[in-house]
């Protein structure tokens, strides 16, 4: 089993039309393959045996071949080269974040496989018992791939978000302090909101292809919470007058409407901190926020605290700080 996996490591190549590389097929029906002849022998002892030379091989050897990609310095000089995507570059990095997606995937079914296997083949409790707490470690290690994959995917944002934040850093240069004529000339020229998503598009799009959709779909939310924690960061030191609220609150639903179509998880959940943001800036008067909060939030589920919302009310041009002090949240 041992040498046999090593030689899958080592002659592991990246298959056409295939997400992964062959070592992650080829690993997986060794492994099961090595189970079953021990479960065959009907021989506890046997099968114990196995499983723990399986987890050794999983948790060191083919974990590391997993992330030998992932640890190469400079990724980002590697993925993109005069500011665009380098195609071959981009598909090893995504390939080894598949091979770890779909590793996770296969643990469990190589687990879920064999006990099912054991329950028919081994009748004595105590039996079932050593194998039942062998295959409950054997599960733990799906754990070690998803924390390596994580990790991988926080290093490939990471090559990203440099480029991306130019555009938000803009952000802070544009006014908010809106008056009517200010509002409509935006709702034509757009001020930041479509120079952000085509830097996205441009620097994360082209990535899907090579990518698992679950790996894709973490990877863009990963960059939304970057993209999110800095507007936050930005609006919190802008001033607003009314319209300039509505401004926010266009611009943002312009984020969810859009991140919505690149991925199948939802996003608006990630951007409701904006958007209660530009409710608040939107509010005719700073008592207004009472029919909102507490026993009168109805279905709304405030995300800001108290303290955040009286700050978010002193953005806003006109609101006198004494009221804002006296509210009682």
């Amino acid at each position: 089993m041992v040498e046999n996996v090593r030689k899958a490591i080592q002659i592991d190549q990246h298959m056409p039309d295939s997400l992964t590389t062959s070592m992650v097929d080829d690993v997986f029906l060794i492994l099961m393959s090595c189970c079953e002849r021990a479960i065959s022998t009907l021989s506890a002892n046997s099968v114990l045996a196995i499983l723990c030379g399986a987890m050794n091989l999983l948790s060191n050897e083919f974990q590391e071949a997993l992330q030998h990609k992932l640890r190469e310095p400079n990724l980002g000089a590697k993925l993109f080269l005069d500011g665009v995507g380098v195609q071959k570059a981009g598909t090893e990095i995504a390939t080894s974040l598949n091979n770890m997606d779909v590793s996770c995937e296969f643990v469990l079914k190589l687990r879920r496989k064999i006990e099912k296997q054991c329950a028919e083949a081994f009748p004595a409790p105590s039996d079932r018992a050593k194998i039942e707490s062998c295959l409950s470690e054997l599960g733990e290690t799906s754990t070690g791939f998803k924390q390596a994959l994580n990790a991988g995917m926080k290093q490939l944002v990471s090559t990203v978000t440099p480029r991306i934040r130019p555009v938000l850093d803009f952000v802070g240069a544009v006014s908010y302090e809106l008056s009517e004529a200010e509002y409509a000339e935006n709702e034509v020229n757009d001020p930041w909101v479509q120079k952000l998503l085509h830097a996205v598009e441009r620097y994360a799009t082209w990535l899907q292809p090579p990518m698992t959709s679950s790996n894709y779909d973490s990877f863009v939310h990963l960059i939304i919470d970057f993209i999110v924690k800095r507007l936050e960061l930005i609006m919190m030191q802008r001033k607003f007058s009314q319209l300039g609220g509505l401004q926010l609150d266009r611009d943002a639903r312009a984020l969810v409407s859009h991140f919505s179509g690149m991925t199948q998880r939802t996003v608006r959940d990630k951007f409701s901190r904006l958007t209660q943001m530009a409710f608040i800036l939107n509010l005719e008067k700073v008592s207004e926020i009472l029919d909102f909060w507490g026993e009168n939030a109805g279905s709304v589920s405030w995300r800001l605290t108290p303290a955040e919302v009286k700050r978010v009310l002193r953005l806003r041009v006109g609101f006198k700080p004494e009221a804002i002090d006296a509210l009682i949240l």
